[in-house]
């Protein structure tokens, strides 16, 4: 396993909820270069996606739409 840490988003439902949430976490990775998201973080979620930075998330499901000229401002 590599020590180097890769920060992520990572994009989940909880259970009993359809409302998309995002988390930006920094794990190791496995041999092969997968990133390996700890069991205790899963519990209770069904990840739908893990993308390679920190991702600002525009809208989701149901939100509006933020001004693109927001993304170098502190939300």
């Amino acid at each position: 396993m590599n020590d180097t840490l890769t920060t992520v988003t990572i994009l989940y439902y909880t259970e009993g909820s359809l409302e998309i949430n995002h988390e930006v976490k920094s794990y190791p990775k496995s041999k092969n270069g997968r990133v390996i998201i700890p069991e205790e973080f899963k519990v209770g979620k069904s990840i739908i996606a893990v993308c390679l930075g920190e991702v600002m998330i525009l809208n989701k499901f149901g939100d509006r739409v933020m001004s693109v000229d927001t993304e170098f401002k502190d939300i």
